[in-house]
């Protein structure tokens, strides 16, 4: 775990430092956008519909529940340990996902 912990380091500092210098790059793109006089539409951003978070949030949840289940079924049942909590996480899991998907869908649904 050690010896993981300076690549994690390395590799936040890095996007930090990718974020700052895109947001001012953008910046100046506008800047000169409006100096020149471009049209206004031009800075206007799409609102992008990712549903990113909601689906790793609800995978999460899923795993979670799977290995609260799977703990549960190695002390109640004969099931080894491996097989319930891989059974588990991957079952809760993909609920998840599912889940996310028709949550996803009935949105993008509403919004059109």
């Amino acid at each position: 775990m050690e010896d993981i912990v300076p690549v994690f380091v390395v590799a936040i500092v890095f996007s930090f430092a990718y974020g700052i210098i895109h947001l001012l790059v953008r910046r100046k793109e506008r800047m000169v956008l409006i100096e020149k006089g471009a049209d206004a539409s031009l800075l206007v951003t799409k609102p992008n519909f990712n549903y990113y978070a909601l689906k790793i949030g609800l995978l999460c949840i899923g795993v979670a529940v799977g290995v609260i289940i799977g703990a549960t079924l190695v002390e109640t049942t004969t099931l080894n340990d491996e097989a319930a909590y891989f059974s588990m996480i991957f079952l809760f899991g993909g609920i998840g996902l599912v889940v996310s998907h028709f949550l996803e869908k009935k949105e993008r649904k509403e919004m059109l």
